[in-house]
């Protein structure tokens, strides 16, 4: 038996991704951050019928130091959008948004000057949950949604991130602006 055949290229750092993604996965903290209607949707996912303790979730932290996920629920006001930033800015990596309710996700019927029309405008969103507001187990469906993207997503470095962020910054500078576009409405 001759050892010189050497392993192929990343099949032991694979073994280890997928491994310390199971146990990501597998301990998910969620940080407490109810906004409006939503949040009574979010909090119904606690209790007994629909029991998200099978998950390992059923503490929803108070501090975001403590925590890997936001479920940013219900509208984002112009004036809470720094605290939800700071909040995301206290968490540990690897963390992970879900965006519940349609508020959450694209400002719903709220089209004025006071509400953010979507958090990704804040913070960088994992999983989009749609409804007004979405049932709890929309909730659950979205978590096991994340579970998947945890599980099979490699952990990216702070360089990385901060790469990913100075493009889509770029590309954002060099789209026309909303102001000059000519549209259906035009």
């Amino acid at each position: 038996m001759s050892f010189d055949n050497e392993l192929p290229a990343g099949v032991a750092l694979t073994s280890l991704d997928k491994f310390m993604g199971l146990n990501r996965k597998a301990s998910v903290w969620p940080v407490t951050m109810g906004l409006a209607c939503c949040a009574i949707e979010m909090m119904a996912t606690g209790t007994p019928r629909f029991d998200i303790s099978r998950f390992g979730m059923e503490v929803f932290r108070a501090s975001p130091r403590h925590a890997d996920l936001m479920i940013v629920s219900g509208r984002v006001s112009w004036k809470m959008a720094p605290i939800i930033r700071n909040a995301y800015d206290a968490m540990p990596e690897p963390k992970w948004v879900i965006s519940m309710g349609a508020c959450a996700s694209s400002g719903g019927v709220f089209n004025n000057y006071a509400v953010v029309q979507g958090c990704d405008h804040v913070v960088p969103v994992d999983v989009y949950l749609p409804g007004c507001p979405p049932r709890p187990e929309a909730l659950i469906h979205a978590i096991m949604v994340l579970w998947d993207q945890i599980h099979y997503r490699t952990p990216i470095t702070q360089k990385e991130r901060l790469e990913i962020a100075r493009k889509a910054e770029k590309a954002a500078l060099e789209a026309t602006p909303t102001s000059q576009m000519k549209g259906l409405l035009a």
